[in-house]
Protein backbone atom coordinates (compact mmCIF):
# COMPACT_ATOMS: atom_id res chain seq x y z
CA UNK A 1 0.00 0.00 0.00
CA UNK A 2 2.71 2.40 0.48
CA UNK A 3 3.85 4.71 -2.55
CA UNK A 4 7.45 6.25 -3.53
CA UNK A 5 9.07 7.77 -0.22
CA UNK A 6 9.95 10.21 -2.89
CA UNK A 7 7.08 11.31 -4.06
CA UNK A 8 5.48 10.96 -0.71
CA UNK A 9 8.17 13.55 0.72
CA UNK A 10 7.86 16.15 -2.41
CA UNK A 11 3.96 16.43 -1.35
CA UNK A 12 4.16 17.12 1.96
CA UNK A 13 7.01 19.60 0.83
CA UNK A 14 4.55 21.17 -1.78
CA UNK A 15 1.90 20.88 1.05
CA UNK A 16 3.55 23.18 3.41
CA UNK A 17 3.89 25.63 0.15
CA UNK A 18 0.57 25.45 -0.90
CA UNK A 19 -0.96 26.22 2.62
CA UNK A 20 1.45 29.22 3.26
CA UNK A 21 3.97 29.40 6.51
CA UNK A 22 2.66 31.26 9.44
CA UNK A 23 5.86 30.07 11.76
CA UNK A 24 9.11 30.09 10.48
CA UNK A 25 10.38 26.48 10.23
CA UNK A 26 13.90 25.48 11.35
CA UNK A 27 13.79 22.44 10.53
CA UNK A 28 10.40 20.08 8.83
CA UNK A 29 8.74 17.07 9.97
CA UNK A 30 6.25 15.37 7.69
CA UNK A 31 4.06 12.22 8.64
CA UNK A 32 2.55 9.40 6.53
CA UNK A 33 0.01 7.41 8.30
CA UNK A 34 -0.94 4.21 7.21
CA UNK A 35 -3.06 1.93 8.57
CA UNK A 36 -3.23 -2.17 9.65
CA UNK A 37 -6.72 -2.99 9.51
CA UNK A 38 -6.75 -6.98 10.14
CA UNK A 39 -4.27 -6.15 13.26
CA UNK A 40 -5.65 -3.03 14.00
CA UNK A 41 -2.47 -0.92 13.72
CA UNK A 42 -1.92 2.60 12.73
CA UNK A 43 1.63 2.76 10.67
CA UNK A 44 3.41 5.91 11.46
CA UNK A 45 6.27 7.01 8.98
CA UNK A 46 8.34 10.48 9.66
CA UNK A 47 10.26 12.22 7.49
CA UNK A 48 12.28 14.83 9.05
CA UNK A 49 14.87 17.19 8.52
CA UNK A 50 16.88 19.16 10.56
CA UNK A 51 20.11 21.60 10.55
CA UNK A 52 23.18 19.52 9.40
CA UNK A 53 25.40 18.71 12.00
CA UNK A 54 22.32 18.23 14.67
CA UNK A 55 23.91 15.61 16.84
CA UNK A 56 20.93 14.16 18.35
CA UNK A 57 16.95 15.08 18.17
CA UNK A 58 14.79 13.80 20.78
CA UNK A 59 10.92 12.94 19.71
CA UNK A 60 8.48 13.18 22.49
CA UNK A 61 4.81 11.61 22.78
CA UNK A 62 2.39 12.92 24.92
CA UNK A 63 0.76 10.65 27.33
CA UNK A 64 -2.38 11.94 27.58
CA UNK A 65 -4.95 14.51 25.56
CA UNK A 66 -6.53 17.38 26.62
CA UNK A 67 -10.28 17.12 27.96
CA UNK A 68 -9.66 13.27 29.05
CA UNK A 69 -8.41 13.34 32.62
CA UNK A 70 -6.83 10.36 32.93
CA UNK A 71 -2.65 9.75 32.17
CA UNK A 72 -3.48 7.41 28.97
CA UNK A 73 0.25 6.89 28.85
CA UNK A 74 0.05 6.13 24.60
CA UNK A 75 3.64 5.00 24.46
CA UNK A 76 2.57 1.89 26.03
CA UNK A 77 0.45 0.91 22.38
CA UNK A 78 3.98 1.87 20.72
CA UNK A 79 5.90 -0.92 18.95
CA UNK A 80 8.52 -1.73 16.50
CA UNK A 81 10.42 1.39 16.39
CA UNK A 82 12.89 2.34 14.09
CA UNK A 83 15.28 5.40 12.76
CA UNK A 84 17.53 5.51 9.66
CA UNK A 85 19.38 7.88 7.31
CA UNK A 86 17.94 9.02 3.80
CA UNK A 87 19.84 5.38 2.73
CA UNK A 88 17.92 3.78 4.82
CA UNK A 89 21.29 2.97 6.96
CA UNK A 90 20.29 2.60 10.60
CA UNK A 91 20.63 5.23 13.29
CA UNK A 92 21.06 4.68 16.82
CA UNK A 93 18.41 5.43 19.40
CA UNK A 94 17.72 4.87 22.56
CA UNK A 95 14.67 5.24 25.15
CA UNK A 96 14.50 8.19 27.52
CA UNK A 97 11.96 8.06 30.00
CA UNK A 98 8.81 6.62 29.14
CA UNK A 99 7.44 8.93 26.34
CA UNK A 100 11.17 9.97 24.53
CA UNK A 101 12.94 8.52 22.17
CA UNK A 102 16.61 9.79 21.32
CA UNK A 103 17.78 9.55 17.81
CA UNK A 104 21.89 10.11 16.65
CA UNK A 105 21.08 12.72 13.91
CA UNK A 106 23.27 11.97 10.51
CA UNK A 107 25.83 14.59 9.50
CA UNK A 108 22.86 16.22 6.37
CA UNK A 109 20.56 16.27 9.12
CA UNK A 110 17.79 13.87 7.28
CA UNK A 111 16.63 11.15 9.17
CA UNK A 112 13.23 8.35 9.05
CA UNK A 113 11.55 7.00 11.94
CA UNK A 114 8.78 4.59 11.89
CA UNK A 115 6.55 3.15 14.67
CA UNK A 116 3.18 0.98 15.10
CA UNK A 117 0.54 2.06 17.01
CA UNK A 118 -1.67 -0.36 18.59
CA UNK A 119 -5.35 0.72 18.22
CA UNK A 120 -8.01 -1.57 19.44
CA UNK A 121 -9.90 0.80 22.73
CA UNK A 122 -13.18 2.38 21.85
CA UNK A 123 -12.71 5.25 23.76
CA UNK A 124 -12.90 9.09 22.46
CA UNK A 125 -8.86 9.79 23.82
CA UNK A 126 -7.42 6.98 21.89
CA UNK A 127 -7.23 5.63 18.52
CA UNK A 128 -9.46 2.40 16.60
CA UNK A 129 -8.55 1.08 13.42
CA UNK A 130 -11.14 -1.42 12.64
CA UNK A 131 -12.24 -3.27 9.12
CA UNK A 132 -13.97 -0.68 7.64
CA UNK A 133 -13.01 2.62 9.54
CA UNK A 134 -10.45 3.81 12.11
CA UNK A 135 -10.42 6.73 14.45
CA UNK A 136 -7.32 8.93 14.61
CA UNK A 137 -6.43 10.36 18.53
CA UNK A 138 -3.26 12.44 17.21
CA UNK A 139 -1.87 12.70 20.85
CA UNK A 140 -1.39 9.46 20.98
CA UNK A 141 0.02 9.11 17.49
CA UNK A 142 2.32 11.76 16.67
CA UNK A 143 5.34 12.72 18.18
CA UNK A 144 6.65 16.56 18.36
CA UNK A 145 10.55 17.43 18.72
CA UNK A 146 10.81 17.85 22.61
CA UNK A 147 10.39 20.85 24.17
CA UNK A 148 9.21 22.25 20.42
CA UNK A 149 5.25 22.05 20.14
CA UNK A 150 5.00 25.42 18.25
CA UNK A 151 6.13 24.03 15.34
CA UNK A 152 4.26 23.24 11.72
CA UNK A 153 3.62 19.72 11.29
CA UNK A 154 2.23 17.97 7.89
CA UNK A 155 0.28 14.44 7.88
CA UNK A 156 -0.77 12.52 4.77
CA UNK A 157 -2.88 9.43 5.23
CA UNK A 158 -2.20 6.50 2.52
CA UNK A 159 -5.78 4.71 2.81
CA UNK A 160 -6.29 1.25 2.54
CA UNK A 161 -7.91 0.50 -0.93
CA UNK A 162 -11.47 1.25 -1.26
CA UNK A 163 -11.26 3.82 1.92
CA UNK A 164 -12.44 7.43 0.57
CA UNK A 165 -13.34 9.75 3.05
CA UNK A 166 -11.25 11.58 5.83
CA UNK A 167 -12.98 13.92 8.34
CA UNK A 168 -11.30 16.16 10.30
CA UNK A 169 -11.41 20.26 11.83
CA UNK A 170 -8.36 20.62 10.17
CA UNK A 171 -9.14 21.00 6.45
CA UNK A 172 -6.90 19.44 3.62
CA UNK A 173 -4.29 21.21 2.09
CA UNK A 174 -5.50 22.77 -0.95
CA UNK A 175 -5.38 20.70 -4.36
CA UNK A 176 -5.52 17.45 -2.32
CA UNK A 177 -7.80 15.34 -0.18
CA UNK A 178 -5.22 13.28 1.83
CA UNK A 179 -2.68 15.56 3.07
CA UNK A 180 -3.16 18.04 6.03
CA UNK A 181 -0.76 20.69 8.25
CA UNK A 182 -1.13 22.53 11.52
CA UNK A 183 0.86 25.09 12.41
CA UNK A 184 1.98 23.77 15.63
CA UNK A 185 1.32 20.65 17.44
CA UNK A 186 -1.04 21.69 20.07
CA UNK A 187 -3.61 22.29 17.08
CA UNK A 188 -2.39 18.93 15.39
CA UNK A 189 -3.21 17.40 18.93
CA UNK A 190 -6.61 18.72 19.08
CA UNK A 191 -7.79 17.46 15.36
CA UNK A 192 -8.81 14.00 15.74
CA UNK A 193 -9.65 12.22 12.54
CA UNK A 194 -12.35 9.38 11.38
CA UNK A 195 -10.66 7.41 8.13
CA UNK A 196 -13.12 5.00 6.09
CA UNK A 197 -16.44 4.94 4.22
CA UNK A 198 -19.29 6.78 6.49
CA UNK A 199 -22.17 8.77 5.91
CA UNK A 200 -21.00 12.63 5.55
CA UNK A 201 -23.46 15.47 5.43
CA UNK A 202 -22.14 19.21 4.49
CA UNK A 203 -24.20 22.32 4.59
CA UNK A 204 -23.60 25.55 5.88
CA UNK A 205 -25.30 27.39 8.62
CA UNK A 206 -24.92 31.05 10.39
CA UNK A 207 -22.06 31.85 7.35
CA UNK A 208 -20.04 28.87 8.68
CA UNK A 209 -19.69 25.33 6.83
CA UNK A 210 -20.59 22.17 9.44
CA UNK A 211 -19.00 18.59 8.51
CA UNK A 212 -21.07 15.96 9.85
CA UNK A 213 -19.11 12.28 10.04
CA UNK A 214 -21.45 9.34 11.17
CA UNK A 215 -20.23 6.26 11.91
CA UNK A 216 -24.15 4.55 12.06
CA UNK A 217 -26.47 6.70 10.77
CA UNK A 218 -29.25 4.85 11.59
CA UNK A 219 -32.76 6.90 12.00
CA UNK A 220 -30.63 10.20 11.85
CA UNK A 221 -32.74 12.35 8.85
CA UNK A 222 -36.47 11.25 10.66
CA UNK A 223 -34.74 12.10 13.48
CA UNK A 224 -34.18 15.41 12.94
CA UNK A 225 -30.74 15.99 14.59
CA UNK A 226 -29.26 18.10 12.10
CA UNK A 227 -32.13 20.72 12.81
CA UNK A 228 -31.70 20.15 16.50
CA UNK A 229 -27.95 20.77 16.18
CA UNK A 230 -28.27 23.65 14.75
CA UNK A 231 -30.71 25.46 16.86
CA UNK A 232 -28.00 24.29 19.73
CA UNK A 233 -25.14 26.51 17.61
CA UNK A 234 -27.41 29.56 16.95
CA UNK A 235 -28.99 29.52 21.18
CA UNK A 236 -25.08 29.66 21.93
CA UNK A 237 -23.99 32.20 19.56
CA UNK A 238 -26.65 33.99 20.55
CA UNK A 239 -25.25 33.41 24.34
CA UNK A 240 -21.82 34.30 24.02
CA UNK A 241 -22.00 36.62 20.81
CA UNK A 242 -20.50 35.17 18.02
CA UNK A 243 -18.50 31.53 17.12
CA UNK A 244 -14.73 31.08 17.34
CA UNK A 245 -13.96 28.86 14.51
CA UNK A 246 -13.80 28.73 10.91
CA UNK A 247 -15.71 25.44 10.35
CA UNK A 248 -17.04 22.39 12.60
CA UNK A 249 -16.54 19.10 12.36
CA UNK A 250 -18.93 16.85 14.01
CA UNK A 251 -17.59 13.36 14.05
CA UNK A 252 -19.92 10.69 15.66
CA UNK A 253 -19.23 6.88 16.05
CA UNK A 254 -20.75 3.58 16.80
CA UNK A 255 -22.04 2.16 20.05
CA UNK A 256 -19.79 2.88 22.89
CA UNK A 257 -19.45 5.65 25.40
CA UNK A 258 -17.76 8.81 26.11
CA UNK A 259 -17.47 12.40 23.86
CA UNK A 260 -14.37 14.85 23.93
CA UNK A 261 -14.67 18.39 22.81
CA UNK A 262 -12.13 19.89 20.37
CA UNK A 263 -11.33 23.61 19.08
CA UNK A 264 -13.55 23.12 16.08
CA UNK A 265 -15.05 19.58 16.29
CA UNK A 266 -16.40 16.97 18.64
CA UNK A 267 -15.86 12.90 18.77
CA UNK A 268 -18.44 11.03 20.40
CA UNK A 269 -19.52 7.44 20.73
CA UNK A 270 -23.12 7.14 20.37
CA UNK A 271 -25.97 4.53 20.79
CA UNK A 272 -25.15 3.24 17.40
CA UNK A 273 -28.48 4.61 16.31
CA UNK A 274 -30.41 7.73 15.69
CA UNK A 275 -33.52 5.76 16.29
CA UNK A 276 -34.02 6.43 19.73
CA UNK A 277 -35.86 3.96 22.38
CA UNK A 278 -37.75 6.59 23.82
CA UNK A 279 -38.19 10.65 23.98
CA UNK A 280 -36.00 11.15 27.06
CA UNK A 281 -33.03 9.21 25.33
CA UNK A 282 -33.00 11.48 22.80
CA UNK A 283 -32.88 14.49 25.00
CA UNK A 284 -30.25 13.36 26.76
CA UNK A 285 -28.26 12.58 23.33
CA UNK A 286 -28.95 16.24 22.57
CA UNK A 287 -27.86 17.83 25.73
CA UNK A 288 -24.52 15.42 25.31
CA UNK A 289 -24.11 16.96 21.76
CA UNK A 290 -24.69 20.18 23.70
CA UNK A 291 -22.21 19.56 26.10
CA UNK A 292 -19.62 19.37 24.05
CA UNK A 293 -20.14 21.94 21.56
CA UNK A 294 -20.33 24.07 24.78
CA UNK A 295 -17.05 23.03 25.27
CA UNK A 296 -15.63 25.16 22.46
CA UNK A 297 -16.20 28.43 24.58
CA UNK A 298 -15.98 26.74 28.31
CA UNK A 299 -12.30 25.02 28.00
CA UNK A 300 -11.27 25.76 24.88
CA UNK A 301 -11.53 29.45 25.02
CA UNK A 302 -12.31 29.97 28.06
CA UNK A 303 -9.75 28.38 30.42
CA UNK A 304 -8.16 27.43 33.80
CA UNK A 305 -4.48 28.92 33.56
CA UNK A 306 -3.24 25.54 34.51
CA UNK A 307 -4.84 24.32 31.36
CA UNK A 308 -2.73 26.90 28.89
CA UNK A 309 -0.28 26.00 27.83
CA UNK A 310 -0.22 22.50 27.82
CA UNK A 311 2.16 20.17 29.27
CA UNK A 312 1.51 16.67 27.86
CA UNK A 313 4.70 14.96 30.58
CA UNK A 314 2.18 15.63 33.51
CA UNK A 315 -1.18 15.87 34.77
CA UNK A 316 -2.47 19.46 34.67
CA UNK A 317 -3.69 19.61 38.03
CA UNK A 318 -6.41 22.63 38.80
CA UNK A 319 -9.17 23.51 41.12
CA UNK A 320 -11.31 25.19 38.65
CA UNK A 321 -12.52 22.40 36.35
CA UNK A 322 -15.66 22.24 38.35
CA UNK A 323 -16.46 25.91 35.83
CA UNK A 324 -14.70 23.74 33.16
CA UNK A 325 -17.22 20.47 33.31
CA UNK A 326 -19.90 21.26 36.06
CA UNK A 327 -20.80 24.16 34.41
CA UNK A 328 -20.64 23.20 30.94
CA UNK A 329 -23.31 20.30 32.46
CA UNK A 330 -25.42 23.39 33.77
CA UNK A 331 -25.40 25.19 30.19
CA UNK A 332 -26.39 22.05 28.55
CA UNK A 333 -30.04 22.39 30.25
CA UNK A 334 -29.58 25.82 29.14
CA UNK A 335 -29.16 25.42 25.78
CA UNK A 336 -31.98 22.49 25.44
CA UNK A 337 -34.31 25.14 26.49
CA UNK A 338 -32.97 28.58 24.81
CA UNK A 339 -32.50 26.37 21.48
CA UNK A 340 -35.91 25.09 21.86
CA UNK A 341 -35.02 21.37 21.78
CA UNK A 342 -36.80 20.30 24.82
CA UNK A 343 -39.42 21.52 26.70
CA UNK A 344 -39.36 22.83 29.87
CA UNK A 345 -40.47 19.61 31.90
CA UNK A 346 -37.63 17.88 29.80
CA UNK A 347 -35.26 20.45 30.68
CA UNK A 348 -35.92 19.88 33.95
CA UNK A 349 -36.05 16.04 33.86
CA UNK A 350 -32.22 15.99 33.20
CA UNK A 351 -31.21 18.57 35.88
CA UNK A 352 -32.95 16.18 38.73
CA UNK A 353 -30.68 13.83 37.40
CA UNK A 354 -27.39 15.94 38.47
CA UNK A 355 -29.46 16.15 42.16
CA UNK A 356 -30.14 12.49 42.27
CA UNK A 357 -26.28 11.58 41.14
CA UNK A 358 -24.90 13.22 44.15
CA UNK A 359 -26.97 14.63 46.21
CA UNK A 360 -28.42 11.45 48.37
CA UNK A 361 -25.19 10.31 48.84
CA UNK A 362 -22.84 10.28 51.67
CA UNK A 363 -19.70 11.24 49.14
CA UNK A 364 -20.84 15.12 49.48
CA UNK A 365 -19.59 15.05 53.17
CA UNK A 366 -16.27 14.34 52.36
CA UNK A 367 -14.85 16.15 49.44
CA UNK A 368 -16.01 19.67 48.50
CA UNK A 369 -16.60 20.46 44.56
CA UNK A 370 -13.49 22.34 44.37
CA UNK A 371 -11.16 19.32 45.71
CA UNK A 372 -12.93 17.17 43.19
CA UNK A 373 -11.50 19.44 40.33
CA UNK A 374 -7.90 18.35 41.82
CA UNK A 375 -8.94 14.86 42.42
CA UNK A 376 -10.24 13.78 38.83
CA UNK A 377 -6.85 12.63 37.99
CA UNK A 378 -6.94 9.88 40.59
CA UNK A 379 -10.73 9.19 40.29
CA UNK A 380 -11.89 9.80 36.19
CA UNK A 381 -12.19 5.87 36.25
CA UNK A 382 -12.33 4.92 39.72
CA UNK A 383 -14.79 2.68 40.12
CA UNK A 384 -14.10 1.54 43.93
CA UNK A 385 -16.96 0.37 45.84
CA UNK A 386 -16.89 3.44 47.92
CA UNK A 387 -16.67 5.50 45.73
CA UNK A 388 -20.18 7.33 46.85
CA UNK A 389 -19.27 7.26 50.21
CA UNK A 390 -16.28 9.26 50.02
CA UNK A 391 -16.10 11.21 46.72
CA UNK A 392 -18.23 13.56 44.36
CA UNK A 393 -18.06 13.82 40.62
CA UNK A 394 -17.98 17.62 39.24
CA UNK A 395 -20.06 16.44 36.41
CA UNK A 396 -23.13 16.25 38.80
CA UNK A 397 -22.42 18.41 42.01
CA UNK A 398 -20.79 21.39 39.33
CA UNK A 399 -24.44 22.13 37.47
CA UNK A 400 -26.28 21.86 40.16
CA UNK A 401 -24.21 25.07 41.85
CA UNK A 402 -24.42 26.40 38.52
CA UNK A 403 -28.26 26.37 38.71
CA UNK A 404 -28.33 28.07 42.29
CA UNK A 405 -25.10 30.91 41.47
CA UNK A 406 -27.60 31.77 38.16
CA UNK A 407 -30.27 32.19 40.47
CA UNK A 408 -28.58 34.15 42.91
CA UNK A 409 -27.04 36.53 40.28
CA UNK A 410 -30.72 37.36 38.65
CA UNK A 411 -32.34 37.89 41.88
CA UNK A 412 -29.48 40.27 43.51
CA UNK A 413 -29.51 41.90 40.78
CA UNK A 414 -33.24 42.29 39.76
CA UNK A 415 -32.95 40.34 36.23
CA UNK A 416 -30.38 42.40 35.04
CA UNK A 417 -27.38 40.00 35.10
CA UNK A 418 -27.22 36.47 35.26
CA UNK A 419 -24.36 33.72 35.13
CA UNK A 420 -24.30 34.03 31.50
CA UNK A 421 -22.73 37.20 31.52
CA UNK A 422 -19.93 36.05 33.59
CA UNK A 423 -19.43 33.42 30.70
CA UNK A 424 -19.22 36.52 28.62
CA UNK A 425 -16.89 38.56 30.63
CA UNK A 426 -14.36 35.46 30.87
CA UNK A 427 -14.57 34.93 27.15
CA UNK A 428 -14.59 38.65 26.20
CA UNK A 429 -11.75 39.03 28.58
CA UNK A 430 -9.44 35.84 28.78
CA UNK A 431 -9.47 34.70 25.34
CA UNK A 432 -10.90 37.44 23.26
CA UNK A 433 -8.35 40.34 24.93
CA UNK A 434 -5.15 38.99 27.01
CA UNK A 435 -5.33 35.24 25.11
CA UNK A 436 -4.81 33.70 28.42
CA UNK A 437 -6.68 31.36 30.73
CA UNK A 438 -7.77 32.66 34.54
CA UNK A 439 -7.06 31.45 37.70
CA UNK A 440 -9.15 30.87 40.44
CA UNK A 441 -9.62 34.36 42.22
CA UNK A 442 -9.63 35.66 38.83
CA UNK A 443 -12.54 33.80 38.14
CA UNK A 444 -14.48 35.33 41.35
CA UNK A 445 -13.14 38.66 40.49
CA UNK A 446 -15.71 38.20 37.11
CA UNK A 447 -18.40 36.92 39.35
CA UNK A 448 -18.41 39.92 41.82
CA UNK A 449 -18.16 42.49 39.43
CA UNK A 450 -21.40 40.98 37.59
CA UNK A 451 -22.81 40.18 41.23
CA UNK A 452 -22.03 43.73 41.96
CA UNK A 453 -20.26 42.70 45.33
CA UNK A 454 -18.83 40.25 47.78
CA UNK A 455 -19.98 36.16 47.10
CA UNK A 456 -18.46 34.38 50.41
CA UNK A 457 -21.99 32.40 49.81
CA UNK A 458 -21.66 30.89 46.40
CA UNK A 459 -17.96 30.51 47.27
CA UNK A 460 -18.85 27.94 49.88
CA UNK A 461 -21.07 26.36 47.70
CA UNK A 462 -17.91 24.99 45.94
CA UNK A 463 -15.43 24.92 48.92
CA UNK A 464 -18.41 23.30 51.28
CA UNK A 465 -19.23 19.46 52.07
CA UNK A 466 -21.86 20.47 54.65
CA UNK A 467 -25.16 20.52 53.30
CA UNK A 468 -27.09 23.16 51.16
CA UNK A 469 -30.16 24.93 51.93
CA UNK A 470 -31.26 24.14 48.15
CA UNK A 471 -34.64 26.26 49.08
CA UNK A 472 -33.43 28.80 50.05
CA UNK A 473 -32.29 29.18 46.15
CA UNK A 474 -35.05 27.98 44.58
CA UNK A 475 -37.93 29.40 45.93
CA UNK A 476 -37.79 32.93 44.76
CA UNK A 477 -37.27 31.02 41.12
CA UNK A 478 -40.63 28.93 41.71
CA UNK A 479 -38.84 25.85 42.04
CA UNK A 480 -38.61 23.47 44.77
CA UNK A 481 -36.13 20.00 45.11
CA UNK A 482 -38.77 16.81 45.81
CA UNK A 483 -35.79 15.55 48.60
CA UNK A 484 -37.40 11.69 48.12
CA UNK A 485 -36.94 11.64 44.56
CA UNK A 486 -34.69 14.65 43.84
CA UNK A 487 -36.83 15.70 41.14
CA UNK A 488 -36.52 19.74 40.46
CA UNK A 489 -40.19 20.90 40.10
CA UNK A 490 -42.40 23.99 39.32
CA UNK A 491 -43.98 25.63 42.06
CA UNK A 492 -47.96 25.13 41.90
CA UNK A 493 -49.66 28.57 41.79
CA UNK A 494 -45.93 30.69 41.72
CA UNK A 495 -46.76 34.28 42.79
CA UNK A 496 -46.31 36.91 40.00
CA UNK A 497 -42.76 37.08 41.14
CA UNK A 498 -41.79 33.79 40.85
CA UNK A 499 -43.89 33.53 37.36
CA UNK A 500 -41.57 36.07 36.23
CA UNK A 501 -38.40 34.22 37.33
CA UNK A 502 -39.36 31.10 35.70
CA UNK A 503 -40.06 33.04 32.49
CA UNK A 504 -36.89 34.92 32.23
CA UNK A 505 -35.16 31.39 32.24
CA UNK A 506 -37.39 30.08 29.92
CA UNK A 507 -39.33 27.35 32.49
CA UNK A 508 -42.89 27.89 31.64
Amino acid sequence: MKKDRLLVSLACALALVACGEKKEASYRMDYVVGLDTAGHYVLVDLDMEVAPGTGSVTLNMPRWTPGYYEMLDFPKHLCDFDAADAAGNALDWEKEGMNRWKVTVPGDGKLKVNYRIFANRRDVGSSRVDGGIAFISPAGVFMHRDGDLQHPVSVRFDLPEGWEKISSGLLPVEGTTDTFRADDFDRLYDCPFLLGNYYTCDFEHEGHPYHFAIETPEGIEESGFREDFCKIVSAATRLMGEVPYDNYCLIHMGAGGGGLEHWNSQACYTDGTYRFENRSHQVSFLAFTAHEYFHLYNVKCIRPAELWPFNYDIEAVTPMLWVSEGLTCYYEFRLLRTSGVATPDEALEKLSGYFARYAPYEGQHHMSLRQSSYDIWLNFMNMDENERDVRINYYFKGPVVGLLMDIDIRRHTGQEKSLDDVMRALYNRYYKELRKGFTEEEFWQEVEKVYGGPVPHLRALVNTTGDIDYDSYLRDAGLYVDTESWAVRRVENPTPAQAAFLESMEMT
